[in-house]
């Protein structure tokens, strides 16, 4: 009998791909048979890995959504929200699930949000780790109630629709029984975790050399506020274009990213501004006295590991809950609303305990281990 192979399975969006990418790498490097499912966008991603495409499920670029799925429109709202469950990850589910039943695999690693892997594990009946890469989710009494009233359905027909028998609790019933890999720390955590959850800090692979930008220099000495609304919202009048007219008199250096927008979308830039599609975290946020971010989650650890306080004006999705973590866990501030952001930031500064959390937060997600903890976590299970 040869090596097992393993399946890594990653929704096509980049904050999916940087974690399930790294416990791929890590994997490859010590030797192990793996093969892929994700999208063309992200195939170079995982190195040393064959690739499975996405074939009977709708493969689309996370930078232009609506292109391939116009229920999303602008991403914005409960109604978008809902099109994001019910046409993307639900919708999706059953094709990734005949993808992946093509490729032979004995043990399954999945983004607890790409469904069609976790349900080809039971369908083969193989053991399969979860890799949740945003914050944990347990129903509360009431979110279980409308889980029961409208969601739990839409995932058992997707299971249906291959075969599978139903199951309560929807996105709960897609963490793996035997394994879940969290990103984080138990201190960053707002709900009690379930027995099989590991925490394994951060993970992402390392930085490769990049070339820096022609004002990198402008950072030495200066106060530096870093911008970002990560790599999904990328609508400038979001954030952007808010916190760069509200710090244009502020003493500090701002430092925005795009996220991959052209910058010219920022418009003129105030004397104080430097702007950036891109600039790896780890570069960037070892001279960062503050970020200003709108919660995505692997910024956030980022930022963290790095030990820089946050101003946090959440965005879509899971990150009012990202919000609430790094509130309760005192290394930032929440503002509901793009507004009053120098106020924010002079707050942050002025308040030293901030920084000192983010710095004990940073030391945990460090401890816990990041891609080798998981690597070591997942070849437990294949040897049990």
């Amino acid at each position: 009998m040869g090596e097992p192979r393993i399946l890594v399975a990653s929704m096509p969006f980049a904050g999916h791909v940087g974690a399930l990418a790294a416990v791929s790498n890590e994997l490859v490097r010590r030797g192990h048979d793996v093969v892929v499912h994700t999208g063309a966008k992200y195939q170079g991603k995982f190195e040393g890995a064959e690739w499975l495409p996405w074939q009977h499920a709708p493969d689309f670029d996370d930078a232009h959504l609506a292109q391939t799925f116009p229920s999303i429109g602008d991403g914005k709202g409960m109604r978008a929200n809902f099109a994001n469950v019910r046409d993307v990850l639900v919708g999706t589910g059953a094709a990734q699930a005949r993808d992946v039943l093509e490729a032979d695999f004995d043990l399954v690693v999945t983004d607890h949000l790409a469904f069609g892997a976790a349900m080809g594990a039971e369908l083969r009946q193989v053991p399969w780790v979860t890799v949740a890469v945003t914050p944990l989710v347990v129903s509360r009494p009431l979110a279980r109630l409308v889980s029961r009233l409208i969601v739990d359905g839409m995932f058992n027909r997707m299971r249906a629709e291959v075969g599978l028998k139903p199951k309560a609790a929807a996105l709960e019933a897609f963490y793996s029984p035997e394994l879940v890999l969290a990103q984080g720390v138990r201190n960053l955590e707002t709900v009690q975790a379930p027995r099989q959850v590991e925490f394994v800090g951060r993970l992402i692979s390392p930085a490769k050399p990049t070339g820096l930008p022609r004002w990198w220099s402008d950072l030495d000495g200066r106060t530096v506020v870093h911008v970002t609304q990560g790599t999904l919202e990328t609508g400038a009048d979001d954030l952007l274009k808010p916190a760069i007219e509200q710090l244009a008199d502020h003493d500090a250096l701002v430092v925005a990213t795009t996220g991959g927008a052209p910058i010219d979308t920022l418009g003129a830039l105030p004397d104080n501004v430097r702007a950036a599609e891109f600039i790896p975290h780890d570069l960037l946020l070892p001279r960062t006295d503050v970020m200003i971010t709108n919660g995505g989650w692997g910024g956030v650890l980022a930022a963290l590991e790095a030990g820089v306080p946050m101003v946090v004006v959440p965005g879509e999705l899971d990150k009012k809950q990202v919000a609430r973590r790094v509130e309760l866990a005192g290394a930032g501030i929440v503002r509901r609303k793009p507004a009053k952001l120098a106020q924010a930031v002079e707050q942050v500064l002025a308040q030293p305990s901030h920084r000192e959390r983010a710095r004990e937060l940073g030391e945990q997600l460090k401890a816990a281990g990041g891609a080798t903890k998981a690597a070591d976590l997942v070849e437990r299970l294949k040897r049990r």
